[in-house]
């Protein structure tokens, strides 16, 4: 395969790898939209606490979604501009934003890695304090808060055999409610699922930045050693000599 047909195949490959890195962007912002505006995340979140858990953690996880939301679509768009024009400084910025995205991820892998537990954890601390707190009659605010909570992941209360209010277990969840699971279990079972999205986006969003990120720097230096598939130039008719029937082009670089 000759350098030309290389370049042809390269630059293919980056406007289909541009395409998938544009469903994947839409993909994680429906993603953060949900995170962010969910019943879910939301109820936790604005649980009237003086110091609420979840709300830092919820907090960053939204900041880095939407960075990378940003990073990868800006990415994209400047890859596939500057492929059809073949425009050297559109795809360095294109390299740029695939370069701060991967680190994003890169970020977000070591950050489960590290600590797979911390969503999870704060969202049933936060409900552990509303529980608590409701459960000893301190505020009727958090009375209806803990009501909302239960109403959105369908479950009641909890069945945990270190609570100490486990008598006022029986007066909370009456009649359907009591064949509900427990709310623990519960947010454990969403936020799994929650999780495992995440995982599979994170991982699909690794391959295509990777991608983007080695074909952008081929196009880059295919670009600057003036592999262009165009052919630009004029073109004069130069005059037709005697016996020849046709003309040839010649080019003027």
């Amino acid at each position: 395969m000759g350098p030309w047909s290389r370049v042809r195949v390269a630059k293919c490959q980056m406007l289909v790898t541009c395409f998938f890195i544009l469903l994947l962007g839409l993909s994680v912002a429906t993603m953060v939209t949900l995170t962010y505006f969910g019943a879910h995340f939301a109820v936790i979140r604005r649980a009237s606490l003086e110091k609420n858990p979840y709300q830092a953690v919820h907090q960053w996880a939204f900041s880095a979604g939407l960075s990378l939301v940003g990073l990868l679509t800006l990415g994209a768009v400047l890859s596939a501009v500057a492929t059809v024009k073949e425009a050297q400084g559109l795809m360095a910025g294109g390299f740029l934003c695939f370069s701060l995205a991967f680190c994003t991820q890169v970020q977000v892998v070591f950050w489960r890695l590290h600590s797979p537990t911390q969503v999870e954890d704060a969202m049933l601390d936060t409900y552990d304090l509303v529980y608590e707190q409701a459960m000893k009659g301190t505020s009727h605010v958090l009375r209806q808060e803990l009501a909302a909570i239960q109403d959105v992941f369908l479950c009641c209360g909890k069945r945990s055999p270190f609570s100490r209010l486990g008598s006022t277990e029986a007066d909370l969840c009456q009649g359907e409610e009591a064949a509900r699971e427990d709310c623990l279990q519960g947010i454990r079972s969403f936020l799994r699922t929650h999780q495992q999205v995440a995982s599979s986006l994170t991982s699909i969003g690794l391959a295509l930045t990777v991608s983007a990120l080695l074909l952008s720097s081929f196009l880059w230096f295919a670009i600057r050693c003036g592999c262009s598939l165009d052919r630009k130039g004029k073109y004069t008719l130069t005059p037709r000599s005697p016996g020849q029937k046709s003309r040839w082009a010649q080019r003027v670089p």
